[in-house]
């Protein structure tokens, strides 16, 4: 998102800030695929087939068999906020993968998930700004999939997490997914230099010391395709300029860019599997394999930020430069507002993502996405490419 997310995986939803499609419409023109410009999800009754032979991690969900030996027992799937881009990805996989009257779907715009509703789903109302609105949002909730806050402020951002993860131990969830980000390096990794990794960090803390029998599972999502550009100084594939100045020379190490829908449709597939093999209780090693782990979803490559820009050239058909800036000259450019949050101007903290990407910190790549969906992720100049058609 822009303004209120732009950043790789963070796709909460917050009143303050558009959501990442809206704003990528808005303000670059262009289409963001598979979800709709409007975030909703999309109720699709079959799943795509896939004629990789790689074995998926998919639940095993016996529909419409009235053989009670043979019923799948699934815990109650709570998702929030079930907006935003990734959250409607991975409610869209959701649907795909479980029954709709399994799951409890909680948003700032609960009108936007109508769909949802008339499919079967329960459809509640919360708010990250509004921390009373979570003390009985994920009531009967067994597996929560909770969506990080759409910022990349640090204490605001780390106490609406904690909010909502104290609320969801108080109310009986036995387990959370939580969607990090991409920075930090491989999953052993506790520290990054980049400020939006920040409160990504101090919810994973908070997560693994929590007291009690609630488990979790961390999900760092990779930095997505799509949100080039907050990474190029906003560059615009529908009017593209010949220079690109950020604080980066754009040499390597670069970033293994992934396509956000398909960290959602992976994501979807984590939390699936989770739900239907504990049947409402809490999972064991062997059921689930990663239960209080940190699980890192990238894609395939790495691309350097000159080749990337190289790639963005190509998709325009026009010859893109990166011009090296200070920190100092970034920050004082006019970027609009979209580093701005809660009126505090960002923009010099935000600087230390280059400073991350240039430590190697977005530069790992993992099998694990590509375990996970059964085929191979999509690389990054097909991504960019259908944003234009």
């Amino acid at each position: 998102m822009i303004g209120g997310y732009y950043i790789a995986a963070e796709a909460g939803n917050s009143p303050k800030f558009p959501s990442f499609s809206t704003t990528l419409a808005l303000n670059f023109n262009l289409k963001v695929r598979p979800s709709s410009s409007k975030s909703t999800p999309r109720i699709r009754r079959k799943s795509k087939s896939t004629n990789s032979t790689t074995k998926r991690l998919v639940p095993v969900i016996n529909r419409g068999n009235n053989n009670t030996n043979q019923k799948q027992i699934m815990s109650r799937i709570g998702v929030f906020p079930a907006a935003g881009g990734l959250g409607s990805s991975i409610l869209t996989h959701l649907l795909d993968l479980v029954p709709a009257s399994q799951l409890t779907l909680i948003a700032r715009k609960p009108d936007s998930l109508s769909d949802a509703a008339e499919a079967g789903a329960t459809i509640r109302y919360a708010d990250y700004d509004d921390p009373a609105t979570l003390d009985t949002a994920f009531e009967g909730v067994d597996v929560l999939m909770l969506i990080s806050y759409a910022s990349f402020e640090i204490e605001y951002r780390v106490n609406a997490h904690k909010k909502a993860i104290l609320s969801a131990q108080a109310l009986g969830v036995k387990h959370i997914f939580y969607s990090s980000l991409g920075f930090a390096g491989n999953e052993t990794n506790k520290t990054s230099v980049a400020h939006v990794m920040g409160a990504h960090l101090a919810t994973e803390k908070f997560l693994a010391d929590l007291p009690g029998t609630m488990t979790y599972t961390v999900v760092r999502e990779g930095l997505y395709s799509e949100s080039f550009p907050i990474y190029t100084n906003w560059f615009d594939l529908r009017n593209p300029v010949d220079e690109i100045t950020i604080p980066h020379d754009g040499s390597g190490p670069g970033v293994a860019w992934v396509k956000r829908d398909e960290l959602g449709e992976a994501t979807a597939r984590l939390v699936a599997r989770y739900a239907t093999a504990t049947g409402g209780n809490p999972a064991a090693v062997e059921e689930f394999p990663y239960v209080n782990k940190i699980v890192l979803l990238t894609g395939p490559k790495v691309y350097s930020l000159s080749e990337t820009v190289g790639i963005l050239g190509r998709v325009v058909g026009k010859d893109v430069r990166i011009k090296r800036v200070t920190v100092d000259e970034y920050a004082a450019f006019d970027h609009k507002g979209l580093h701005t949050y809660h009126g505090v101007d960002l923009a010099k903290e935000w600087a230390t993502a280059w400073e991350a990407i240039r430590r190697g910190e977005t530069a790992v790549v993992t099998p694990t996405l590509k375990d996970i969906l059964g085929r191979e992720p999509e690389d990054y100049e097909t991504t960019i490419r259908g944003l234009l058609v």
